[in-house]
């Protein structure tokens, strides 16, 4: 699986760009491509859940596709069936913290 952050781009131009064609061409076909939205919180969310994954199912050695198919289907039925969420919690004393000394101006034309 590979998740590019660019979705505006063609996964093939940008992703592969400098390799020879054929390589190029056996990447594009091997790889399941997902793009994220214009909004980078989806993201963070992937990356989490993708961390999740690997620790709780992918940590060992796994013999075949078929069987990663099967083991991933396994766990994401359980993380369904017992809803499990991301916690986002960040309360304005956290931020306070994390964002010492980032200030915006009104005039910023960053927001």
């Amino acid at each position: 699986m590979l998740v590019q952050d660019k979705s505006q781009h063609p996964h093939d131009r940008v992703a592969l760009r400098g390799l020879p064609a054929a390589e190029a061409r056996r990447l594009v076909e091997r790889f399941e491509w997902h793009y994220t939205p214009k909004h980078g919180s989806w993201l963070d969310m992937a990356e989490s859940e993708l961390g999740v994954l690997a620790t709780q199912c992918l940590a060992r050695r796994i013999p075949d596709k078929p069987s990663l198919s099967r083991e991933i289907d396994a766990w994401e039925e359980n993380r369904n069936k017992h809803h499990a969420k991301a916690d986002w919690q960040f309360t304005t004393a956290d931020a306070r913290v994390k964002l010492k000394g980032c200030t915006l101006s009104s005039n910023d034309s960053r927001h």
